[in-house]
């Protein structure tokens, strides 16, 4: 029988961790002064797959127990239904039809260079970390407000940055040897055949302790940068051991994101245990993935379920390493003068001929996230149902430590913190073909107002010059089974015209800014 492969066994595979800069331990009690923040993000976390939230599966056991010290949002959604869109509006508490950070790699437009979280908290050490190379993107345009950007490779059990090593730092060898070993003919490696094989040997050398724990396969960022949660998850908190008290943290790691590459704890867990789904029509985008990420299929039936079995034990490891960071924060005393925040920057779909979330549609599965926030000496549960959105967390955490407001943001301050009686809609927005500076002449825009989610399709070639139109009641039908924009005209044309209306707005502020 083997060996358990322990946490110290993990950090033996780390390299030391460069913290940055050396400062003494500031004391754990702030005594007063301002609290430090902590943004946990997992990557396509889909709250309509999470038991908290009424999942029949159980796949969230550790946030179940964790969630009765507090506050739950049952009615939390993303910015948009991919990377780009949902960190984006995270960072900038703004929509994408403000940021504009519409495409697969985008940056957000210039003007909101330093309208980010970093920059709303010049008083505490910024420091930030992901394993998404999308979401980096935006660390490395916010990078001027930031004092600790932690490079991606620092947590990946191993990475390309061989080459880089190999060569001591010169990058230009090091790019045309790789160009070289990457360069595969039928006759095998056309160049550099010694350094291919030292390559391979030195990712295999690395992968080999770990590789049995993972039998579907290591997670993996791109090519051949591989990660351990666990590395990464005890990383985050060795960096808040060590950071200058108040700190502010934005960690958002890959998993639950596809690949479904789950720890052996965990594979195969929900395999036979009868689960069953909504029969649901096939949408009419569900080919349409204008990304080139595999994450998308077109698939039914069986295949259909077997991802999101996979997915689901993903996230059962997920829940797993959460639950665990939170009690290695909670022992060291970090909780008590720390707002910690569990969120997700979008879903993921398994539906309607839909598997990940590269189409146009915004749907629940792909625009439903949890979040729950961790508020210091709460001891009480509080749920929360009112609809709500990521543009929310900025001004929210800015409110909650006392720090001057954003004026840019276009989130409001949650529930429980202001008096949340008034009726507000909550909006998404997928526009993937519309620039920087341009007016949305194609997308899909959503809004949640009480208890009714209306969603708008326009422009798209595959509608022939016509519009879309569905709304659903989330309260009677959470699976969006029933389209109700036939029977209940009044109420559709209401709620269409209020979001008619916004994207004039919008769009006139972007004609007008040009």
């Amino acid at each position: 029988m083997s060996t358990p492969f322990t946490r110290r066994d993990f950090l033996k595979l780390a390299s030391a961790l460069p913290l940055g800069y050396l400062t003494a331990r500031m004391s754990k009690s702030l005594n007063g002064e301002k609290k430090n923040v902590l943004i946990v993000v997992f990557d396509a976390w889909s709250a309509c797959n999470v038991s908290l939230y009424g999942y029949p599966r159980e796949t969230t056991p550790n946030l179940a127990r964790l969630a009765e010290r507090a506050i739950v949002y049952h009615n939390h959604h993303a910015g948009g239904n991919f990377t780009t869109p949902g960190t984006a509006s995270l960072l900038t508490g703004t929509l994408p039809w403000s940021h504009r950070a519409f495409e697969l790699n985008a940056r957000v437009e210039s003007s909101f260079a330093q309208k980010n979280i970093f920059h709303a908290f010049p008083g505490h050490h910024r420091m930030a970390y992901t394993h998404n190379s999308v979401a980096d993107i935006f660390l490395k345009q916010f990078s001027a407000d930031l004092d600790e950007w932690i490079p991606r490779p620092e947590y990946y059990l191993t990475s390309d940055a061989y080459l880089t090593d190999l060569f001591g730092g010169d990058e230009d060898i090091a790019a045309v040897s790789w160009v070289r070993i990457m360069k595969k003919g039928d006759q095998g490696y056309a160049y550099s055949l010694f350094l291919s094989r030292l390559y391979e040997m030195l990712h295999a050398r690395d992968l080999a302790e770990v590789q049995q724990l993972f039998p579907r396969g290591m997670p993996v960022v791109n090519g051949d940068n591989f990660f351990i949660l666990e590395q990464a998850i005890d990383g985050l908190e060795a960096r808040t051991e060590q950071a200058a008290s108040p700190f502010l943290g934005y960690f958002h790691f890959l998993p639950p994101h596809h690949p479904y590459h789950t720890h052996r704890d965990f594979n195969g867990f929900f395999k036979g245990d009868g689960f069953t789904t909504s029969e649901k029509p096939v949408d009419m985008f569900s080919g349409n993935n204008p990304s080139s990420d595999p994450m998308q299929t077109n698939v039914t039936g069986e295949s259909m379920l077997d991802d999101r079995r996979h997915y689901d034990e993903f996230i059962l490891y997920a829940d797993r390493e959460f639950g665990r960071l939170f009690d290695m924060l909670d022992a060291s005393g970090i909780l008590k003068d720390t707002w910690l925040v569990l969120t997700s920057d979008h879903g993921e779909m398994f539906e309607r001929g839909i598997v990940g979330h590269a189409t146009p549609v915004l749907y629940e599965p792909v625009i439903h996230v949890p979040l729950m926030i961790f508020e210091p000496g709460r001891t009480q549960r509080l749920d929360i149902h009112t609809p709500t959105s990521a543009a929310d967390l900025l001004p929210t955490l800015l409110h909650v430590t006392d720090q001057p407001s954003a004026p840019w943001t276009e989130g409001q301050v949650l529930p429980p913190f202001v008096d949340s009686t008034l009726e507000r809609a909550v909006y998404a927005v997928d526009s993937r073909h519309t620039g920087l500076r341009t007016p949305i002449k194609e997308g899909t825009l959503s809004q949640v107002k009480g208890r009714y989610k209306l969603m708008y399709f326009f422009g798209y070639p595959e509608l022939k010059g016509a519009e879309r139109v569905e709304l659903y009641d989330l309260e009677a039908d959470s699976e969006e089974l029933t389209d109700l924009s036939a029977s209940q005209p009044e109420l559709t044309k209401q709620l269409l015209d209020e979001l008619k209306a916004k994207l004039a707005e919008v769009n006139q502020r972007v004609e007008s800014s040009s």
